[in-house]
């Protein structure tokens, strides 16, 4: 198995690939889409029930369970409009995807998250990056 990240932006491959090295994920196929304000409230709405535009959705499908085909790890929806960064709204979903929540964890999603952005020639974080937790 691999992954398949064809419908990943090309400009964001190298951090959603670094995402999930990070996670331990090294199979399976995601999606990101970069989305206009309409459809990220759309979205927003339909699945959190909050009529109101934010910055990065993710919508998980396998998950990490067992799985009898190719692995489908989910899709990433990005505002651009609504992001301070693209490239870190991109870990911050991929993240989601596998597994990892800032909401209930005591701090490992949002580190492993700075990790990763350090990592992918991203260049210094702003300095509140560690302390994100609005999506």
């Amino acid at each position: 198995m691999s992954l398949d990240l064809t419908d990943v932006p090309s400009d964001l491959r190298d951090a959603v690939t670094a995402a999930l090295a990070a996670a331990g994920v090294g199979d399976g196929h995601l999606a990101v889409e970069l989305v206009d304000e309409d459809r990220i409230r759309e979205l927003n709405r339909d699945h959190r029930g909050k009529d109101a535009p934010t910055d990065v959705l993710a919508f998980p499908i396998d998950k990490l369970d067992p799985v009898a085909g190719p692995r489908e790890l989910g899709d990433v929806a990005i505002c651009p409009p609504h992001c301070s960064d693209v490239t870190e709204a991109a870990v911050h979903g991929v993240l989601h995807l596998c597994g990892y929540d800032h909401e209930t964890d005591d701090g490992e999603m949002l580190a492993l998250q700075t990790e990763v952005l350090e990592g992918v020639s991203h260049g210094p974080l702003r300095p509140d990056a560690k302390r994100r937790t609005r999506r």
